[in-house]
């Protein structure tokens, strides 16, 4: 099951995308945004499979607004405009769909990231490194229990220190450093190893060793997340 976001300024043209992604078995589309500026900080939390991408926007276009992205997911990006093409293919658009969009041709797009995806196999780091106590200091993925923000820092719980480390950075800035495939941020000060969990519900992630807490603005998107995974 593949996850996505659509991005465009008119909610009609979302409303007949996500009708016709409900009748595709293979896609999960959590959520529509017509704000690029909602889409952006959704995706530096909710990381995703790929995403549908308008181009004709105001103020930034659909092409400057995913380069503007850290994190680059494979798009497809979507306009009633041909002559954009070119623009898009530069950037490795997965491909390139022309409104009305036509539901068969919708299918062949998704196929597409399918088929990347399968063909496409990510070196997934290791360790992550970190600098604690003015050193860089490398902790196996394997090892991390849990990851807690307070304010300007972040404490990583191991398998194997008795005390947190302690790193001067934020959980943004240690959420990108994290791979998605391994690692969900449940709340606005917790991220925890996806293969931990133990049980769920809308209030606490039950993990091996300990209970946290489920934020508010995250539960659907856990919920969302976690049943992709096991489809």
């Amino acid at each position: 099951m593949l996850s996505c976001i659509a991005i465009d300024d008119e909610p009609l043209a979302l409303d007949v995308l996500k009708e016709y992604i409900q009748l595709i078995p293979e896609v999960t589309l959590f959520k529509t945004f017509t704000s690029k500026e909602k889409a952006k900080n959704y995706l530096s939390d909710y990381p995703v499979d790929f995403i549908f991408l308008d181009i004709e926007m105001p103020d930034l276009n659909g092409v400057d607004f995913y380069r503007s992205l850290t994190r680059k997911p494979p798009v497809i990006f979507i306009t009633a405009y041909s002559n954009y093409a070119v623009a898009g293919f530069e950037l490795d658009a997965v491909d390139y769909l022309l409104k009305p969009i036509d539901p068969e041709r919708l299918q062949q797009s998704v196929n597409r990231v399918l088929l990347r995806m399968k063909n496409t196999q990510p070196d997934v780091q290791s360790f992550l490194t970190i600098r604690h106590k003015y050193q860089l200091k490398n902790i196996l993925l394997s090892e991390i229990l849990y990851v807690e923000g307070l304010n300007d820092y972040v404490k990583i719980f191991t398998r194997q220190e008795s005390k947190p480390i302690i790193a001067l950075m934020s959980m943004k800035e240690i959420a990108m450093k994290l791979p998605q495939q391994i690692f969900l941020r449940i709340h606005r000060s917790f991220i925890i190893p996806v293969s931990d969990i133990v049980s769920y519900n809308s209030k606490i992630v039950q993990l091996k060793n300990i209970s946290l807490p489920i934020g508010d603005t995250y539960r659907t998107n856990i919920a969302q997340i976690l049943k992709s995974k096991n489809s």
